[in-house]
């Protein structure tokens, strides 16, 4: 991951502790793939794509997360919730951070898609 991918992580991982989540997990790996950030809000299993950009050139940074990335997280998703024996309900969001500078700006997409 590069620098700002990770800072990006970094920032969202606050954001979301001062919003009053529960993180269950961080750059969770399996065989299918990675989850950024998995989290509880309440009682909701959160599952959390962060994508960060340091410049729109290439378009905003939520837009990254494609059909693709998003049926793949699905996948990820269910996996996880059957090797940990979670019950319904998750869902899945997006936190879009831009870095200009020392200025970030965060933009959370809750229910970003559906399963």
């Amino acid at each position: 991951m590069n620098r700002v991918g990770k800072e990006g992580e970094e920032t969202a991982l606050v954001y979301l502790k001062k919003a009053g989540f529960n993180i269950l997990a961080t750059n969770y790996k399996t065989v299918f793939g990675e989850i950024d950030i998995i989290a509880l809000d309440r009682h909701i299993t959160v599952f959390i794509e962060v994508k960060t950009r340091s410049s729109n050139a290439f378009g905003h940074p939520f837009e990254a997360v494609t059909p693709k990335k998003q049926e793949k997280m699905k996948r990820l998703a269910l996996y996880y919730m059957k090797q940990k024996k979670r019950e319904l309900p998750l869902r899945f969001d997006v936190l879009s951070i831009s870095v200009s500078g020392s200025q970030k700006k965060i933009e959370h997409i809750r229910d970003a898609f559906e399963v």
